[in-house]
């Protein structure tokens, strides 16, 4: 399967089966669009046609060209090896990464917050250095010989149980030697609570922090308020400033969240980036469609939109002072993800969990409060193996909307929550999502050719 298009001023070609990518000549495009359908003949008559200017030879030797990539394997490249592997590849059962739910409960009140004020439709609730003492155990008894693990502080907002998570990653630091693992923590915050002590501790401590911003004043303080309604932009952007000003190593990014009613969002991401802000995301919102903020089919072309000119943007002031990343265009065609993780996707409910503050646990942090799929907690481990099991076994071939895309193996398949969600089935899909993940991904690729990223 190929995927052609035409992004910035550039033809693009992806082979979905090989992973291999071409950037091509409006000749060389308009031969490959036909390479499959039509005779050497046909397509010979039909380029001389639209290609008046080009020598009959010229256009015999790019048919010739095309191919020999054919033949190398870089063009119509079957998918058969990964289906075949599809139906053998299991997961190792090897936990990697936690999300500790350090707070349920937050200091403040998103509307579109998925988690419901922290609570997750559930209890306000800290977790106990005993329970977060015990999933670390759990983490490192279930990574078999994985050395690396991820841990990550969320919420709520983690800050309102500050001294629990510095004595955690104390405690995950002293097993380090001990179980040769190494810890990789991470802190996501609303940045309420940031002063000078948290700064200087996550900025030594933490692998990465995760800073919670939507864009202009305007867009984030219409969500993002306090219990008693007032704005918080105000009060966390400088803290975001001097945290990432003294960052001297680890990593750090951004992340907002766009709706229906910032559907011009790049101007929030560019707003980030002017402020001094250069590691950036922005995530569709998840919500309910009956949701009043809630992305609707009409808002598409629009979003679309939004992504290409976030993606001039982003070239034309690569190199300068004022260049910035955006997560969704990191793109590594060099040493992505291997076959296995194509397949699979995020590992979520196998090697990634969430942790309540109670000890149970989930999937993932947005499975957490829908008790059909509480898999166990950290002191009996998984006990409910069947939702194991099934979100084990998803594929990209399991999922019957994946079997014509052309992004499938860059997916995974896609988000298993997101699916379950929108769809009501973790095999389903989430349309919309689906819709803007093959865009970030053309634009991802076209500024690779580019040099960009």
């Amino acid at each position: 399967m190929i995927h052609q298009y035409k992004l910035a001023g550039r033809n693009i070609v992806v082979d979905t089966g090989s992973g291999a990518i071409h950037q091509v000549d409006d000749l060389v495009y308009d031969a490959i669009a036909l390479h499959e359908t039509h005779s050497r003949e046909e397509i010979l008559r039909s380029l001389a046609v639209h290609h008046p200017a080009e020598p009959e030879a010229e256009i015999a030797a790019v048919l010739d060209a095309v191919e020999a990539l054919k033949e190398a394997g870089q063009l119509f490249t079957p998918d058969t090896p990964f289906r075949e592997m599809a139906g053998t590849v299991k997961r190792s059962g090897e936990v990697k990464a936690l999300c500790l739910h350090v707070a349920h409960t937050c200091n403040l009140t998103c509307d579109y917050c998925f988690a419901r004020e922290g609570q997750y439709h559930g209890d306000r609730a800290l977790m106990s250095y005993e329970v977060g003492k015990q999933a670390l155990d759990f983490l490192i008894a279930n990574s078999g010989e994985r050395r690396n693990l991820e841990v990550d502080f969320f919420g709520g907002e983690p800050l309102l149980n500050w001294d629990v998570v510095k004595k955690l990653l104390a405690y995950g630091r002293s097993q380090e030697e001990k179980f040769g693992k190494r810890f990789r923590f991470t802190l996501t915050t609303n940045g309420m609570l940031l002063d000078d002590e948290v700064i200087e501790f996550s900025n030594r401590e933490m692998e990465n922090v995760v800073l919670s911003l939507d864009g202009r004043q305007e867009v984030h303080d219409h969500f993002r308020k306090t219990a008693g309604g007032a704005g918080s932009y105000d009060v966390v952007v400088p803290k975001f400033l001097e945290l990432v000003r003294r960052r001297t190593k680890g990593s750090y990014y951004i992340r907002g969240t766009f709706t229906h009613n910032n559907l011009d969002f790049a101007t929030d991401i560019l707003h980030m980036a002017d402020l001094g802000l250069r590691e950036l995301s922005m995530e569709p919102v998840v919500c309910s469609p009956d949701d009043p903020y809630a992305l609707r089919g009409e808002d598409l072309p629009q979003i679309l939109t939004e992504y290409e000119r976030l993606a001039a943007e982003m070239e034309q002031r690569a190199g300068t002072e004022e260049s910035f990343r955006f997560y969704h265009y990191m793109l590594n065609l060099e040493h992505g993800p291997c076959a296995h993780k194509r397949l699979v996707g995020c590992g979520s409910g196998t090697e990634y969990l969430a942790v309540t503050p109670w000890g149970d646990l989930y999937p993932c942090h947005q499975f957490v409060g829908d008790e059909d799929y509480m898999i166990g907690d950290v002191w009996q481990g998984v006990t409910n193996t069947a939702v194991r099991d099934m979100l084990a076994s998803c594929n990209v071939f399991e999922r019957e909307a994946c079997q014509d895309c052309w992004a499938r193996m860059y997916c995974g398949g896609g988000c298993a929550a997101n699916a379950y969600h929108m769809s009501g089935s973790i095999q389903g899909i989430d349309a919309m999502g689906c819709t803007l993940f093959k865009k970030r991904l053309e634009c991802a690729i076209a500024l690779k050719a580019a040099g960009v990223v």
